[in-house]
């Protein structure tokens, strides 16, 4: 779910100040774009929004997050926009922030 090699290639390469930084704007952002996808909104720039996200999650480690995106974005640019399940990406996001969030907390501690 999360690519925790990724995640502390991050806060290495930036350090953990700006880490911190970065994390609250990340949550920040995804929070609204999946705030659109729950309610529908903005959906005919689907692709727009599943291809940000996926750089989103690639960037901070939510492989599975990523990975579900762009199994959306490639749907929609077939013209199979009904075959992307929105409900698994909101769900998915929910678990990854969670796991995310519950996982730096634990490496921050030890």
């Amino acid at each position: 779910m999360i690519n925790w090699k990724r995640v502390h290639e991050l806060r290495d390469e930036i350090g953990s100040d700006e880490f911190a930084e970065v994390v609250d704007l990340f949550i920040e952002e995804v929070d609204e774009e999946i705030d659109r996808l729950k309610w529908r909104s903005g959906m005919s720039d689907l692709d727009g929004r599943l291809h940000c996200l996926k750089g989103s999650a690639l960037n901070l480690g939510f492989s599975e997050l990523c990975t579900l995106c762009q199994e959306g974005e490639a749907a929609v640019a077939q013209g199979e926009a009904d075959r992307v399940d929105i409900n698994a990406i909101v769900s998915c996001y929910d678990r990854s922030r969670a796991a995310f969030l519950a996982g730096l907390g634990d490496r921050e501690e030890g």
